[in-house]
């Protein structure tokens, strides 16, 4: 069995407002996007790192394999309109096993803790799916300028990635949402929409993802503190 890693990596940056997109933006010295990809450089149980990006970026990406001789990186494929449609580009370029792991991890997702990366490896492993959550702790309200009900947080978790899924599962349910024209909001909404069991791995919340201004102070503050 063999487990890949796919990094989507096609962001743009826009509610940051930078001119570079926040995974490449760097910190102490080092992108962003490279402390995510050492997390699975470093994990004995990966075999190969694909990264879907836009074509612009691709020397970057070059640029950056080399510097932190992350050998692990196989492909650089181009990304696609959607996140999803980028997953599908690189699960579609690699020479996978049905039984074979497909790790899906956002590329602004740059402080995974180790364990739980392992944890959600074995789960997926033993039951063919795992997708990284964490239980809701505050009050969850709907309503736009004013609150109009209250939502009970019982059974509420807040989805993160790693989502691990054996290979044949996940392209089967990306097959499904392309025939049917769906566009979901992450891997495992396709896995539990075409009929699968997804199993939750309890996360962390330094697995955050990156995504305003205020997340880029909070991570540089972290590094810096390291």
């Amino acid at each position: 069995m063999k487990t890949f890693a796919i990094i989507p990596s096609g962001g743009t940056g826009n509610r940051i407002g930078t001119d570079l997109p926040k995974q490449y933006l760097q910190f102490n010295g080092k992108e962003l996007i490279a402390y995510t990809i050492d997390i699975f450089q470093k994990c004995d149980l990966i075999d190969e790192i694909i990264i879907s990006a836009c074509k612009d970026y691709f020397d970057l990406l070059h640029t950056i394999k080399n510097n932190y001789s992350f050998s692990k990186i196989s492909k650089i494929v181009e990304g696609g309109e959607e996140r999803q449609h980028s997953v599908f580009n690189a699960l579609k370029s690699i020479n996978a096993n049905d039984d074979d792991l497909i790790i899906v991890h956002d590329a602004v997702r740059p402080l995974l803790p180790y364990d739980i990366l392992m944890k959600a490896i074995e789960t997926a492993k033993i039951s063919g799916s795992a997708v990284v959550a964490i239980k809701a702790k505050d009050t969850l309200v709907k309503g736009l300028d004013s609150v109009i009900s209250y939502i009970d947080r019982q059974d509420i978790f807040y989805v993160q990635t790693p989502q691990i899924f054996h290979f044949r599962i996940l392209m089967d349910a990306f097959i499904k949402a392309e025939k049917e024209e769906f566009i979901g909001t992450d891997e495992s909404m396709l896995v539990q929409r075409a009929g699968n069991k997804v199993n939750i791995v309890s996360g962390s919340s330094f697995n955050f993802k990156i995504t305003t201004e205020e997340d880029l102070l909070i991570l540089n503050n972290i590094i810096q503190n390291r």
